[in-house]
């Protein structure tokens, strides 16, 4: 008699769930129609083309088509054998793990000195003014910031002539190798601080602000609250993005490079993104290129995932 209460009771509780579910559908309809486009976007252009990485384990013919190509040798693993013992393999991942290391060292960073900074500011006008001038560079075609950057580092551009001022002497600098990281992360590094700030002044914005006020009663300068309130009070924002970054550390962007690189700075600029591009695009080798699309993919879902565990184990905090 006791079973079947407790096998009813639990009819009841899972028929009130699926209704609480009815009950919110037909409450809420309107926004679950507006979902429809989120989720069909994500169906068509996310979801669907994860079929093309079957390219990746054949030798794709385009007269043939995906599933009519033959499979490759090696089980199918014969891009990835070449991939790795390739010429070019110890370059391009030596040269996507610096710079992206360099990113995370000193643009990551950035953004959250430049909210400190700018929520320590008292003159709103002139707090606004310095938001716009950062947010700016935001909104500046990569293709015109190239462009500028070019430009500036020609023999007789701008920044040769601010170091000429200290002695220097005048040199092409997109033409040195050991300049061209130094260049790329700056440059980002001006284009995306501004706008990254965004979100940690709006984390900051929701810290309580009588914990300034208690901290000011008790003797507490600036420093001291920016130490002990407000880097606390985000820290979660910056662990969930800092797992966010995490997971694109072997994406580095191949549009910028693209436009800056060239022959003499190849052994220091050429990335995976880059190295896909001309395989792929230029020299039409489309398995070859999914494949070292497919193990950059797998390693940057490794490195989300580990940066996830170890912040949930250290922090308590985790994206998922």
């Amino acid at each position: 008699m006791s079973a079947t209460k407790s096998t009813m009771n639990g009819i009841k509780k899972r028929s009130g769930k699926l209704y609480d579910i009815q009950m919110d559908f037909h409450k809420n309809w309107p926004v679950y129609l507006m979902f429809i486009p989120v989720i069909l976007f994500y169906i068509l252009f996310h979801y669907k083309p994860m079929v093309g990485v079957v390219m990746a384990f054949k030798d794709y013919k385009p007269a043939f088509g995906v599933w009519g190509s033959p499979w490759t040798k090696n089980f199918g693993f014969k891009h990835f054998i070449d991939f790795f013992s390739g010429i070019y393999f110890g370059r391009v991942i030596s040269n996507t793990i610096i710079i992206s290391v360099y990113q995370l060292v000193f643009g990551f960073p950035a953004p959250i000195l430049l909210a400190l900074m700018l929520n320590e500011l008292k003159n709103q006008r002139f707090k606004k003014t310095m938001q716009t001038v950062t947010y700016f560079p935001h909104f500046i075609s990569t293709v015109v910031v190239c462009g500028m950057l070019t430009q500036f580092c020609l023999s007789d551009g701008l920044f040769n002539w601010i170091t000429g001022l200290f002695g220097a002497e005048p040199i092409s600098m997109l033409q040195q190798p050991s300049m061209f990281r130094s260049i790329y992360v700056l440059s980002g590094i001006w284009q995306s601080m501004g706008w990254d700030s965004i979100v940690y002044l709006a984390a900051i914005a929701g810290i309580d602000t009588q914990l300034y006020e208690a901290a000011a009663l008790d003797g507490a300068n600036r420093l001291r609250r920016i130490w002990h309130i407000t880097l606390p009070g985000i820290k979660g924002t910056i662990v969930i993005l800092l797992i966010m970054k995490m997971g694109q550390v072997m994406s580095v962007g191949s549009e910028k490079i693209l436009l800056l690189y060239n022959d003499a700075t190849y052994s220091t600029a050429d990335v995976i993104s880059t190295y896909v591009y001309r395989k792929g695009l230029i020299e039409m080798n489309y398995s070859f290129s999914t494949a070292v699309n497919l193990f950059n993919s797998v390693i940057n879902f490794a490195l989300v995932c580990s940066a996830n565990w170890i912040s949930e184990k250290l922090t308590d905090t985790a994206l998922f």
